[in-house]
């Protein structure tokens, strides 16, 4: 049955994503809240089809901790939905990703009239000059900026591998920055085609206030995501033993946290 409900959830999922491609088109003439708009009903209706076709249900939590504002919101990545869901809860935002993904035709273009932030990873220490340049404008404006800090996703239960230029940006900005924790993979898992039912939780964590030395900022996130990453997946696991078929174990070709360390 998962796999019927995957099938066409996939299908409809598809065609919906090129209906509002399409019927969007008039957003690129007009200003960035309107593609954002367009975004986050992409999300709303994603997180319709999910609930009604595959019995998954995405809970918020913690939405008290995001501040009125500037401030940067710094989540877990292990999957395509947490991408989806994270514009629903902000008025203005831009989110730091490949530039790439900023020439793609449709999708592109509504990410640049959005006011997305394209990165070049290929230029190395020079594109966290070009972050922190790009990413001040955003804050300025007293918009959210949303960062992967391990840069891409990562499977449930992977050795955690986050990168410098969250820091950078943190240390740059003087705004403060917003953990989010997710268990999105045990359920829509990374490269893969099943969705699997049962109550997904994106969870944002208590802010943590500019002034911290780099180092100390990156322990301190960190620590912070992965503990309640993990027990946020425990908590899903506790629930449904099945979905511990999303875990890493799955995808040897991933450093990974022994499985009995999240199983519980």
């Amino acid at each position: 049955m998962i796999l019927v409900r995957s099938v066409i959830f996939n299908i409809i999922f598809y065609l919906a994503l090129v209906a509002l491609s399409l019927t969007g088109l008039p957003c690129l003439l007009q200003d960035r809240l309107a593609a954002q708009n367009l975004g986050r009903r992409w999300g709303r209706v994603s997180r319709w089809l999910l609930e009604k076709i595959c019995r998954t249900k995405v809970e918020f939590r913690g939405l008290d901790h995001i501040p009125q504002g500037a401030c940067i919101i710094a989540s877990k990545h292990q999957s395509l939905l947490e991408t989806m869901m994270l514009p629903l809860h902000s008025k203005d935002f831009s989110y730091i990703l490949k530039r790439e993904l900023m020439f793609l035709p449709f999708f592109g273009w509504y990410l640049r009239k959005a006011g997305q932030i394209g990165i070049n990873r290929a230029k190395g220490s020079a594109a966290l000059t070009d972050l922190t340049r790009q990413a001040s404008k955003v804050l300025a404006e007293g918009r959210q900026i949303f960062i992967f800090p391990e840069g891409t996703r990562r499977p449930p239960g992977a050795a955690p591998n986050y990168k410098a230029g969250v820091a950078f940006l943190y240390a740059a900005s003087n705004v403060p920055c917003v953990p989010v924790a997710v268990n999105t993979g045990l359920f829509w898992p990374r490269r893969r085609f099943l969705r699997r039912p049962g109550t997904v939780v994106i969870e944002y964590l208590e802010p943590i206030e500019p002034g911290l030395e780099k180092r100390a900022f990156m322990q301190l996130l960190e620590t912070r995501i992965e503990t309640a990453t993990n027990r946020l997946m425990e908590e899903a696991m506790r629930n449904d033993p099945t979905v511990r078929q999303g875990l890493v174990s799955n995808a040897p070709d991933v450093p990974q946290e022994p499985v009995s360390k999240l199983a519980g």
